[in-house]
């Protein structure tokens, strides 16, 4: 089963955009002065995510909340590869439309960033020598990072890289996630990209017509609402045993797994998260949050 297509394809992108340019011109160039950026996690959707205004509304403003990052690193659900891997940091490197069944549209959309070779080089400098990092010299964004980011700086005025996800492993994400900290005093925006509830094979057809919430989708995201209110990064880790829902919520973790990347990079991992989205789509948690 596939999600209904809209009659006119991202035209709520399209309707939104003047106003997305218009804010996001005026918004403020982070500075030392500023301190760090926060790292962030948030669910990021399917490209009918364009389709979806007050979503839209939500990433923007929460965009606009904070100065407009030097460069913006995403660890995105959608990569994962061994060893570490960055993207292709030439400007404009074409998109990597990694999904299948939406309209045409869709697969038309371009999102062309600034080069962001300075970027691919602290990276590359963060990790250790044991754990080099492959530069990819053609993969693009993937939609885990152009889709929100279209609508977070629809200027393209940012660099951005991917790095690809290496592990599953909560632990050793969190160590990846700290060993990119110091980039945030850079102002380099950290993203983990994933989606809070993916149980895309448990989905009926009240979830695709209705946004029926299912509730192992709701189960589960109370539950991580709970545990990162209180700063309890154990009790997330152990998600696989502890949380409600399991395995419906996240049949395949990588979905889950950007979050710890994000509470590595966090300067107090176990401080209390601040929702900036929360709420459904087609029965799926596309809670997003602000670490500190």
């Amino acid at each position: 089963m596939t999600a209904p297509a809209p009659a006119a394809p991202a035209a709520a992108y399209d309707a939104l955009l003047p106003a997305l340019r218009a804010a996001s011109a005026a918004q403020p160039a982070w500075t030392p002065d500023d301190g760090p950026l926060p790292p962030v996690y948030l669910s990021h959707g399917a490209p009918p995510l364009l389709d979806e205004a007050g979503w839209m509304r939500s990433l923007a403003a929460w965009a606009r909340s904070m100065p407009r990052p030097r460069a913006v690193l995403v660890v995105s659900a959608h990569w994962e590869s061994a060893p570490l891997a960055l993207s292709a940091p030439a400007a404009g490197t074409p998109l990597v439309y990694d999904f299948g069944g939406f309209a045409r549209r869709y697969y038309e959309l371009e999102y062309a960033t600034p080069d962001a070779s300075a970027l691919a080089a602290r990276v590359a400098a963060a990790m250790p020598d044991a754990e080099p990092v492959h530069q990819h010299g053609s993969r693009g964004l993937d939609h885990g990072a152009w889709v929100p980011l279209m609508v977070m700086y629809p200027l393209g005025d940012v660099p951005v890289l991917q790095l690809s996800m290496p592990t599953h492993d909560p632990a050793r994400l969190l160590a990846l996630g700290a060993r990119l900290r110091p980039l945030r005093e850079e102002g380099v925006l950290l993203v983990g990209s994933g989606f809070m509830t993916h149980g895309l094979p448990f989905l009926g057809r009240e979830q695709w017509t209705r946004g029926a919430v299912p509730t192992w989708s709701a189960e589960f995201d109370a539950w991580a609402a709970e545990a990162l209110a209180r700063g309890d990064v154990d009790e997330l880790a152990a998600y696989a045993t502890r949380a409600p829902g399991m395995p419906y919520a996240h049949p395949t973790v990588e979905h889950l797994s950007p979050l710890f990347v994000a509470l590595g990079a966090a300067s107090r991992p176990d401080a209390p998260a601040t929702t900036t989205v929360d709420g459904f789509w087609i029965g799926l948690a596309k809670r997003s949050v602000q670490l500190v």
